[in-house]
């Protein structure tokens, strides 16, 4: 009996290209009105006890190559747990071969774990019932989705987190949720320190048309959001227009924005360092919160990571440049892998949803540490 394969769900993306028996060959839908593509996610309906073979071909040409060498892919029974299905990279032809042995009728396979727009409205609900916290739709996406934004605080500085500008990069959401599960965790002298302290102003998801289209980097329209911060546009890039208006209003004292990285196999962030107006004291600032982090949790490292622009050669168009040079504030890209992470692995799920949530912790109790200095 041949194994069936759907991608037709939020999220949800993969071409099948040929099903024999157990085995299926296939490749990944670009992103609508773009080049990019990396992300999958499709489901496998099978006989229990299949040996299942699947064969993701053409990835020499996908967005990020060097993600698929020592890569395994996200794998789940029952989409709550997410573990890790042995995988090899072909780096001749470009493919990627998954192997797993069947032990449901339903199998979910993903680039990572998924956060879907569902699951991102229950949080949305959940969180905003939570005394305190105050839920503004900032504008809507192309495709009409609310970009939400939850606002929570009665300090004065501005704080501002925002994720999934790249909508495949679903460890951003994850973060997210575990960053505000502990802000309004009322037993948590962290968090009540924070919100005496600060103003949050938080967008668990940016790119709601990418994320249920099953888009790598981009909207509806193919804009990668994190090059349109110096001139959003109504037509290319309502999402981050909306967002920086809102900013202008509140100002910006702190920002992280949250990534996923496909090819570094570890968290790290990236800063401002190129940009027109750095300062000495702006650099003491953002390296004092990264070297605080690095010594909280064992899951962040500093010495793997992006290269530093030169000076005044910052890209103005990358939201974290943008932040900096617009208000002075301390910004960073913080970067999660879709592999395992080098210095602290975990053969059975890598990279996790769980550690992701972890994570959002600790950067939050990071910043309580430093915030009379920000």
């Amino acid at each position: 009996m041949s194994i069936q394969i759907t991608a037709a769900f939020d999220s949800g993306n993969i071409i099948v290209e040929e099903i024999n028996g157990t085995s299926a060959t296939l490749s990944i839908r670009k992103d609508k009105d773009s080049t990019f593509f990396q992300w999958f996610h499709f489901r496998v309906s099978c006989a229990v006890g299949s040996n299942l073979e699947l064969h993701i071909t053409g990835l020499k040409d996908s967005a990020y190559p060097q993600g698929w060498p020592g890569y395994n892919a996200c794998v789940s029974e029952d989409r709550d747990f997410w573990g890790r299905a042995d995988s090899s990279y072909d780096e001749n032809s470009g493919t990627l071969t998954v192997n797993y042995t069947a032990t449901s009728n339903i199998i979910w396979f993903a680039y990572f774990a998924p956060y879907s727009m569902e699951r991102h409205h229950d949080m949305i609900a959940e969180i905003a019932s939570v005394e305190g916290v105050t839920c503004r739709t900032l504008g809507h996406s192309l495709e009409g989705q609310p970009i939400d934004c939850l606002e929570m605080g009665e300090g004065d500085k501005q704080v501002w987190l925002y994720a999934r500008q790249h909508p495949g990069e679903s460890m951003a959401e994850w973060w997210m949720e575990g960053a505000l599960d502990m802000l309004t965790d009322s037993a948590d002298p962290v968090a009540r320190l924070l919100l005496q302290k600060c103003r949050f102003h938080i967008i668990p998801n940016m790119n709601p048309d990418g994320s249920r289209r099953g888009h790598l980097r981009t909207n509806h329209v193919g804009t990668n959001l994190n090059r349109e911060w110096h001139e959003p546009s109504a037509e290319k890039s309502p999402e981050v227009l909306c967002v920086r208006n809102a900013m202008d209003e509140s100002g910006v004292d702190f920002a992280i924005d949250v990534h996923g990285d496909e090819a570094i196999p570890a968290v790290f962030i990236a800063g401002f360092e190129g940009i027109p107006s750095w300062t000495d004291d702006m650099g003491r600032k953002y390296n004092a919160y990264r070297d605080r982090l690095a010594t909280r949790t064992p899951d962040f490292q500093t010495q793997l990571g992006y290269p530093t622009a030169p000076k005044g050669k910052a890209n103005l168009s990358m939201s974290t440049n943008q932040l900096a040079e617009r208000f002075g504030a301390i910004a960073m890209t913080l970067e999660m892998p879709f592999k395992d992470n080098r210095d602290m692995p975990d053969p059975e799920q890598g990279w996790s949803p769980e550690r992701c949530q972890l994570l959002g912790a600790e950067c939050l109790a990071t910043l309580a540490e430093q915030i009379d200095d920000i």
